[in-house]
């Protein structure tokens, strides 16, 4: 920061290293996306659904944890994830983050093995992720009845089941309004709901950022895990206590000065 109080402007060869970084990193997670998304394609149909379901979540949870790794490599992002690592073996959750940027679920993905999302139709549909989350029998949240029942099914075999529950991302700070499938699920499936806090400081791929427009780097994350709740007698009330608890954990989220190369000691994703 300058004696005037105003930030410095990147020079232009920061600002050219930058760039190279973001394209870096853009241009590693599509070559995964369209290597594995005609292998995908062809193993749909012909799988059993549970083969096909191990297979597509292991790769899905392998392909984030080496993007993550090579987001670090290169110096694009700071991650704080070992928090997440605790949460190995003790499914079935309900995970249930804040949503700040589209780094979030691959974050979380990308160190739990079985790990079910619920998805926007219109990404189960996109030709760069459909054919992997459909391989990886993942939910549709354009049937509220049959999303539910299929998550269900999901949190009784064992799985994780990763849902949103401000339903896109945080365009009202600090958190949005919450939907009410995270309870209806809860208590229909008789699962505790893992709250999880994703923070960072920067707003790079927030609502409404161009996926071509470059943040100032590193951008840091950090997760921590929050309470852990029952699942509730009645949605309603619960929704209520729920989001003023995001509220308040968000409110006063402090963010580390991550050192540079951190990774959250990102092993093996089923180490």
């Amino acid at each position: 920061m300058t004696e005037s109080g105003h930030h410095a402007r990147p020079s232009p060869v920061r600002t050219l290293h930058e760039y190279v970084l973001l394209y870096l990193g853009l241009g590693y997670l599509g070559t995964i996306c369209l290597l594995w998304t005609p292998i995908a394609m062809l193993l749909h149909p012909v799988l059993p659904s549970g083969a096909g379901r191990r297979l597509g979540r292991l790769f899905i949870n392998h392909g984030f944890n080496a993007y993550i790794r090579f987001l670090t490599l290169i110096g694009a992002c700071r991650f704080d994830l070992a928090a997440l690592d605790s949460l190995r073996g003790q499914g079935p959750l309900i995970l249930a983050p804040n949503h700040p940027c589209l780094l979030d679920a691959v974050m979380v993905i990308s160190r739990l093995p079985d790990v079910v999302c619920i998805m926007k139709a219109g990404l189960m549909d996109n030709i760069f992720l459909g054919a992997g989350a459909r391989l990886a029998r993942y939910i549709r949240n354009d049937a509220p009845l049959r999303m539910v029942g299929r998550a269900t099914e999901d949190l009784a075999a064992g799985s994780f089941l990763l849902v949103f529950p401000e339903g896109t991302r945080t365009i009202r700070l600090p958190v949005n309004p919450l939907m009410s499938s995270v309870g209806l699920i809860s208590r229909r499936a008789k699962v505790p709901i893992q709250t999880i806090f994703i923070e960072t400081a920067s707003p790079y791929l927030c609502k409404g950022w161009p996926l071509f427009r470059k943040p100032e780097m590193p951008v840091t994350y950090r997760v921590r895990l929050g309470k852990r709740f029952d699942p509730p007698a009645s949605v309603q009330p619960f929704m209520a206590e729920l989001e003023r608890y995001f509220a308040a954990e968000l409110a006063h989220a402090v963010l580390p000065d991550l050192p540079v190369g951190t990774d959250g000691g990102a092993s093996s994703p089923n180490a």
